[in-house]
C-alpha cells in the first residue's frame, strides 16, 4: 500500500502511528520512549518548574517510521506534540510541510483515530473526493 497520509497520537511514553491511503490502511505500529514517565521541567534556558522536555531518540523514532509518508497529522492529549513539533523544526526541517496539523485528543482506540485522521484529512486537502472530470 502507498500511504499519502498518516496520524500519529502521542504522549511522552508512547506514539501510535497509522498510515493510511483513501482506500486502506496499515496496521498500526508503536513505538515506545525509552524515558517512560520521565519528566525533565523547564523555563526559559534553564531547569525548574514549567513544561515537560521531550526525548529526541523517541520523537527521531517516530520519524523514521514516518519520513516517507507526504502528509502527517500529530494529535495527543499532552504537550508532546507540541515538543514533537518544536523537535521537526530544529533538528528535521527538510521535514517540517509534511506536518499538516497538531490536534489535541484524548486516547482514542485505533480505529477511532483512524476516523479522527480521515474526517481531518477529508476537510483539509479532500482525500475522499478524486476530481471530477469536466
Amino acid at each position: 500500500m502507498q500511504a499519502n497520509h498518516v496520524v500519529v497520537w502521542l504522549d511522552h511514553s508512547d506514539a501510535h502511528i497509522i498510515a493510511f491511503n483513501r482506500d486502506a490502511a496499515e496496521v498500526p505500529v508503536i513505538v515506545h520512549s525509552a524515558k517512560h514517565n520521565v519528566h525533565q521541567h523547564q523555563r526559559s534556558d534553564r531547569t525548574g518548574p514549567g513544561k515537560s522536555v521531550g526525548n529526541p531518540d523517541y520523537f527521531d523514532a517516530i520519524i523514521d517510521k514516518i519520513r516517507q509518508v507526504p502528509a502527517w497529522l500529530v494529535v495527543g492529549p499532552s504537550d508532546a506534540k507540541l515538543d514533537f513539533s518544536k523537535h521537526l523544526t530544529h533538528r528535521h526541517a527538510d521535514l517540517v510541510d509534511h506536518l499538516i496539523g497538531l490536534e489535541t485528543v484524548d486516547h482514542p482506540s485505533d480505529g477511532q483515530l483512524l476516523a479522527y485522521a480521515k474526517k481531518y484529512f477529508i476537510a483539509t486537502d479532500n482525500m475522499a473526493a478524486d476530481p471530477v472530470p469536466g
